[in-house]
């Protein structure tokens, strides 16, 4: 074998050299991206379930109503930002009423959102047990300000399980800063469990009024 074909020879083989060195780049390349995606999405799905851990313990052995639904309040705003947060309960004639304080309350006028709910509106939304956009609640007769209300972005989270609902969650802040679909979902995620613990409450009210009246909650 002479010079020349050695030499073409040896550059045969440093040119198949560096084509298997940019196939195993690429290959390592990929499998880098596929871990850094597989990471990100376990820390996606993690998320909730630590929103879930923190709620569920902040609120664990709370019988007082006014304290539990005060501090959901607080953890969900914690958790979806500045807004309104609203708890509408169902009773045998009506429905009750929570609200909490916030830093950045929104008004139109000196009225709220919750100002246009009626007694017919809530057990609509009730009875669809399930998330309701404003659009939503006003195909089920919302009554307000068209012009003032397309400012704000709002919904509602059912409250109960296996079909009964005992209410539900309001929440709702400008529009100019609408809600996230992440957060919310983390907040119905935790709504069953919050459920049973109103429930509870309000069982043990029920037994320690010495009235011996409780108003029942409708099916």
């Amino acid at each position: 074998m002479d010079h020349k074909q050695r030499q073409r020879r040896l550059r045969l083989l440093i040119k198949r050299l560096n084509g298997d060195r940019k196939k195993q780049a690429k290959k390592i390349d990929i499998l880098c991206n596929d871990l850094i995606a597989a990471q990100r999405d376990f820390i996606e799905r993690l998320q909730p379930i630590s929103f879930a851990a923190c709620f569920y313990e902040s609120i664990i052995g709370m019988t007082d109503l006014d304290k539990l639904l005060s501090a959901a309040s607080r953890l969900i705003k914690d958790e979806i930002g500045n807004a309104n947060v609203t708890f509408f309960l169902r009773n045998a004639e009506s429905f009750e009423l929570y609200m909490f304080q916030s830093d950045k309350l929104i008004t139109t006028e000196n009225s709220r959102l919750e100002d246009c709910f009626s007694t017919e509106l809530v057990e609509s939304i009730c009875k669809s047990n399930r998330p309701c956009t404003l659009d939503d609640m006003f195909a089920m007769g919302l009554q307000g300000n068209l012009i003032r209300l397309k400012n704000i972005s709002g919904t509602t989270i059912p409250l109960g399980e296996f079909g009964c609902s005992s209410g539900f969650i309001l929440i709702w802040r400008s529009a100019q800063d609408p809600l996230a679909a992440e957060g919310l979902k983390k907040i119905s995620a935790v709504a069953p469990g919050l459920s049973r613990a109103i429930e509870a409450s309000r069982v043990l009210a029920c037994s320690g009024d010495q009235t011996g009246r409780c108003d029942a909650i409708p099916d």
